[in-house]
């Protein structure tokens, strides 16, 4: 009983932490729509259906029946002479011409547990399709979530790019002024137009990054546009043996790695029943000819019995088998401490990029301020004469720095959430 209340209460645990993930309801939509689009989860869904269908195939203990007819030639005529009345005749004891027509069933009546375990198996065989399926639809759901949190740093960082070319195009006027009034050379024009290109050039390839993104979303989702303008992707963040436990109950994987184990020691206890012997009983009846005295004549016959198979030798087979398949057992036992090491790492790192990140964005913030304010200082300097255009061109590049830089730790703060959530498992969608 204590035990059936401690994993309600890990349930219960699990299923509070997952609501507290929050994500906004266009990635939301985003995933579910991409579980209906993409070709890929309709592929491992099928799985299922097909795991199910040899459910029903183990399931089936009904009686075989089967017709049959043949034919048989047969030379020389087996004849003998025999003294009838007093005369001596030929009597056949067996037709040229065999003829059989008949129609039997079998029925397994006791297999020693084989029907039992071959059902177990393909129980635990949806099991595992439809892990697969969770599988499929989380890996789908992070690639969707890396998607969409790619394009708004991009629509971002553009709307830097365009706001640091605006504040270049704003001194070009003045420095075209500035020329005109014998203020200024043309070298300096010359520069600030330099700048401006070379940002123009950054916000193409941002342009061209954003639309490959966009071009992803619509392969993966069937939609190329979205509204969201945040990374508003949220988490409780823990302790790294606490998540790693999570992990070990929520992620696919894990229910995999678990589900393959199950599996291998299915296959041992089905390759141990090779020694058990089996009970079958069977009947037939049907027209045949060979009866004496008139081997020629067509006659109903009828048989029933039963029948004891009992596996004596087999070569060993067996005893390889179940050395194989407990092999393998072994293997999918080690496979999920490979997967403990690998998920201990990941989480870790996760955290780690969080910490560092939120740590980074709180320093960038008094950066902005500061080259913001340089920025300020430096053009009004440029226009009241006493400012140079080295100085306007630093003060831009200092602003797009510093702006980009928190740019980036968001981002960086957002996809780490994203992959904390992917490594625990949490069906946020």
């Amino acid at each position: 009983m204590k035990r059936i209340l401690f994993t309600i209460g890990i349930v219960a645990t699990i299923q509070y932490t997952q609501a507290q993930v929050n994500a906004n309801t266009e990635l939301k939509g985003l995933i579910n729509q991409s579980f209906g689009y993409f070709p890929k989860i309709k592929e491992v869904e099928n799985t299922v259906e097909t795991a199910k269908q040899r459910l029903e195939i183990a399931k089936n203990n009904l009686p075989v029946a089967d017709a049959n007819a043949s034919y048989n030639f047969v030379e020389p005529k087996i004849v003998l002479p025999l003294e009838v009345n007093g005369k001596v005749q030929d009597f056949q004891f067996a037709p040229v011409h065999n003829i059989n027509f008949n129609a039997g069933g079998s029925y397994t009546l006791f297999d020693f547990g084989r029907l039992k375990a071959n059902i177990e198996k393909s129980k635990d065989d949806i099991r595992y399709a439809e892990h697969n399926t969770d599988n499929a639809k989380s890996q789908l759901a992070n690639q969707v979530a890396n998607i969409y949190y790619n394009i708004i740093y991009f629509q971002r960082a553009i709307v830097i790019e365009d706001s640091v070319i605006a504040y270049l195009n704003d001194n070009k006027q003045v420095v075209e002024s500035k020329l005109k009034n014998g203020d200024a050379i043309k070298l300096d024009l010359l520069n600030i137009q330099s700048q401006a290109d070379a940002e123009e050039n950054k916000k193409i390839d941002l342009q061209n990054y954003l639309q490959k993104q966009l071009n992803l979303l619509q392969y993966t989702t069937g939609s190329n546009n979205t509204v969201g303008s945040g990374f508003d992707f949220e988490i409780p963040v823990k302790a790294t043996t606490e998540a790693l436990a999570e992990a070990q109950i929520n992620n696919p994987e894990y229910l995999l790695a678990n589900d393959r184990v199950k599996q291998s020691q299915n296959d041992i206890a089905i390759a141990r029943l090779g020694t058990k012997p089996s009970v079958n009983i069977g009947a037939n009846a049907g027209l045949k000819n060979g009866y004496v005295p008139n081997v020629n004549e067509m006659r109903f016959n009828y048989a029933a019995g039963i029948s004891l198979k009992l596996p004596i030798y087999d070569g060993n087979r067996t005893k390889q088998q179940v050395k194989l398949s407990e092999t393998v057992l072994t293997q999918n036992k080690l496979a999920i401490e490979t997967l403990n090491s690998s998920y201990k790492r990941d989480i870790q790192q996760a955290l780690i990029d969080i910490q560092s990140n939120q740590e980074r964005i709180n320093n960038t913030k008094g950066q902005i301020e500061q080259a913001q304010t340089a920025q300020i200082l430096a053009s009004s300097r440029f226009k009241n004469g006493v400012g140079t255009n080295l100085e306007i061109t630093n003060a831009s590049t200092n602003v797009e720095r510093a702006q980009f830089s928190k740019l980036q730790y968001e981002y960086q703060l957002c996809l780490a959430k994203v992959e904390l959530v992917r490594l625990l498992g949490y069906k946020y969608w």
